[in-house]
């Protein structure tokens, strides 16, 4: 499987994003996708995962203001950002891994290229 993350762009604190991760090549089904975060020298942090029963985690930085999404049929998850804030500034990745979800970097066996939100004070 290949994954593609996409939408991410320059917005100014209080805005809204929506990222979007797309996948080919394996469907997302029994699969959990995770979003991921990488800001400049800091290491990658864990965001938000859906599994294939829908079951969320959201960080405790995001949450509340971040909704994870899938559609199975089109093999795309989303995540929509509201109320950005200037921390939020990174590189987001989506990944992949089998079975049920985990907030951590280890067990995500595909990545995708990611995609860099900027948020302006």
């Amino acid at each position: 499987v290949q994954l593609q993350a996409y939408g991410g762009g320059l917005v100014q604190a209080g805005g809204y994003l929506r990222l979007s991760c797309a996948a080919s090549g394996r469907t997302f089904s029994m699969s959990t996708v995770g979003w991921f975060r990488q800001a400049p020298g800091k290491e990658r942090e864990f965001v938000s995962f859906i599994d294939w029963t829908g079951t969320t985690l959201y960080a405790d930085s995001v949450k509340g203001r971040f909704t994870i999404s899938r559609d199975n049929g089109k093999n795309m998850v989303y995540l929509e950002m509201s109320s950005l804030k200037p921390e939020d500034t990174a590189v987001y990745y989506c990944a992949v891994r089998r079975g049920y979800g985990s907030s951590r970097v280890v067990g995500y066996e595909v990545w995708g290229q990611g995609t860099l939100v900027t948020v302006s004070s």
